[in-house]
């Protein structure tokens, strides 16, 4: 079980925010081969929701309230290290992130932009794909919408 710490960007150590970079560029930079602007200037709006295990950062996102990503509140940069997936981390971080956006901005609603081959995943997770499928720097992603 991970151990899940919510905090804003002012909180975040800079061991934290460092490491919680450096998950997300080894897998949306290294691992998925992707080229992209991952330091977009939202980090200070967001809330970001570490997932530890034995005090190492092994799954991460960052949450929204509406208005300052989607017009709903959202979940993005949802990721797990490639060597904890078998886990199944990503239900305990989504599911940890969905309860911080209920306790935090007081909503139920939430939209994300999902990378296509996770879309089971997320539907599993209650999550309903909204509109057609669109390239976000160059990775086939879909809306959608858990409410």
């Amino acid at each position: 079980m991970l151990k899940i710490k919510v905090k804003t960007f002012e909180e975040l150590t800079k061991q934290e925010l460092y490491h919680l970079l450096q998950l997300r560029s080894d897998v949306f930079v290294v691992e998925q081969n992707c080229v992209y602007q991952d330091l977009d200037g939202k980090d200070e709006k967001a809330l970001h929701v570490l997932g530890f295990k034995n005090y190492k950062l092994v799954a991460y996102t960052r949450i929204f309230k509406p208005g300052d990503y989607f017009d709903l509140a959202s979940i993005g940069r949802v990721v797990v290290a490639k060597i904890e997936r078998q886990h199944q981390y990503g239900f305990d971080i989504m599911n940890a992130s969905a309860e911080a956006i209920k306790n935090h901005f007081k909503e139920t609603s939430i939209k994300i932009s999902a990378q296509v081959y996770l879309k089971k995943f997320y539907n599993s997770l209650g999550f309903n794909e909204i509109g057609n499928e669109y390239l976000e720097d160059d990775i086939p992603h879909i809306a959608m919408i858990k409410n």
